[in-house]
């Protein structure tokens, strides 16, 4: 298993001058970055990839969508918006020489919801999923369902409904991303879900419950090495948690979780190490 951490760790929004936290996660040990999308007019592939290589790290990429680029928008012209966004985060992410793309990209982020989806909702994300999947295998990308709690989504917030849009899509490079702070919510079970995903895991976020440092809340951190072992997990999982106050206060972490970002991150990549040793994913 590849293990990661996500750039809020330490900053709000992705340019060249957050370049020096590729060397930063090398420096902690870590096997990849993981960079958001969110900003495409900030983001310059070529110094990215640049970096990456020298550094001898790998990437990920995520994002999520927003009002103008909700694919489950009533309005054409919005859906399509989103389709040409979604395509030009792949040509982001393979163009730093990345293959995962992945995030809460079947939907609006935070949408203002008066009701339950119905099946037009469904169906406009699984096509406008599909035409983004058609773009991205030529370039090898895979993309990533990421089911988030209820507050930040109406769509997907099980991993049994990221497996549900990604029939509906019925493209080979769809798979899904769990994330435990989501999962606390929404979940029966750690274990089951991560088992349920099986194969098409793609990545993991690692958080506690109040995404705090990991291990020190009550997350079954048990249940989810003990799955991710017996499906044979190979792929990325970053640490997605934050404590140092950035412009970016959408994380809506509104008190300090632990004494500063390095803290968290020490502290947060001894346990998972350990969690690795223990279950046999090292």
């Amino acid at each position: 298993m590849k293990l990661g951490i996500h750039a809020y760790a330490w900053c709000s929004q992705w340019s060249n001058e957050t370049l020096g936290l590729i060397d930063r996660v090398k420096a902690l040990g870590l096997d990849f970055i993981e960079i958001p999308l969110m900003c495409l007019e900030t983001y310059d592939a070529k110094a990215i990839r640049r970096r990456l290589n020298n550094a001898g790290l790998d990437a990920v990429t995520s994002t999520v969508l927003l009002g103008e680029t909700d694919i489950t928008s009533d309005q054409p012209a919005i859906r399509a918006k989103g389709v040409d966004y979604l395509k030009a985060c792949v040509d982001a992410t393979a163009g730093i020489g990345a293959r995962s793309f992945s995030g809460v990209i079947y939907s609006q982020h935070v949408k203002a919801a008066v009701r339950r989806p119905g099946a037009d909702e469904w169906k406009w994300s699984a096509d406008a999923l599909r035409a983004v999947a058609d773009h991205a295998k030529p370039a090898g990308v895979t993309l990533g369902i990421e089911p988030v709690n209820r507050y930040e989504t109406y769509l997907v917030n099980t991993c049994a409904q990221a497996l549900e849009l990604k029939r509906m899509i019925g493209r080979e490079n769809i798979r899904v991303h769990l994330d435990t702070y989501h999962m606390n919510i929404e979940e029966k079970s750690f274990y089951d879900a991560t088992r349920l995903a099986g194969g098409d895991l793609i990545h993991y976020h690692l958080c506690e419950n109040d995404r705090g440092i990991p291990g020190t809340g009550h997350v079954d951190w048990d249940g989810i090495f003990r799955a991710l072992a017996e499906i044979g997990y190979t792929g990325y999982a970053a640490l997605e948690s934050f404590v140092d106050c950035t412009d970016n206060m959408n994380t809506w972490v509104w008190r300090q979780l632990a004494r500063d970002g390095d803290t968290l991150v020490r502290e947060g990549v001894a346990f998972i190490h350990g969690m690795m040793s223990k279950h046999g994913l090292r």
